[in-house]
């Protein structure tokens, strides 16, 4: 599996981070997979409310950590939104007892913490990479997003987002 090019976002606080993920969203449909990973406080739910709004998700978004996935409908004609959090899944045994694949072709599927388990959930899916700085009162993330499939050949290119970018 090829991926493309990665390119590399800096978003100065989380309003901005909300409206990466709103950016995003907007390109999104049905039977995409989008996998964040960063440390705790990275900003992960924070990108996933505005994927959300950008996606026509009216209600509330907040981490699934305890519940593990959180399904939101799509009061509209888009996608509707499955949100998971794979920190505490163990393998991905675990992650197929959610049966996820059921939901795939109506929702975008979001998996924090998911890289090495929620990858085969699609041919092609989003890896979004978000890094904080080392002072914790900095709310600067560097989020790198990389395409993975052919479902994201030159959409990186192509997205109309604001802000500081650097990369490729």
């Amino acid at each position: 599996m090829r991926g493309v090019a990665g390119r590399s976002i800096v978003v100065p606080t989380a309003d901005s981070m909300r409206d990466l993920g709103e950016a995003i969203g907007h390109l999104c449909s049905g039977g995409d997979v989008l996998v964040l990973s960063g440390d705790l406080g990275a900003g992960k739910t924070t990108f996933t409310q505005g994927l959300a709004r950008g996606i026509g998700i009216d209600e509330p978004v907040t981490s699934p950590t305890f519940v593990i996935a959180r399904a939101h409908a799509n009061p509209g004609d888009g996608p509707d939104l499955v949100h998971v959090d794979a920190y505490r899944l163990g393998s991905s045994v675990e992650l197929d007892a959610l049966d996820l694949d059921a939901d795939l072709e109506r929702s975008v599927v979001v998996v924090e913490w998911g890289g090495g388990l929620a990858e085969r959930l699609a041919e092609s899916w989003l890896d979004l990479a978000l890094a904080r700085a080392d002072d914790v009162d900095d709310e600067t993330r560097v989020v790198t997003v990389t395409g993975h499939g052919t479902r994201w050949d030159g959409v990186l290119d192509a997205w109309p987002l604001t802000g500081d970018e650097s990369g490729g």
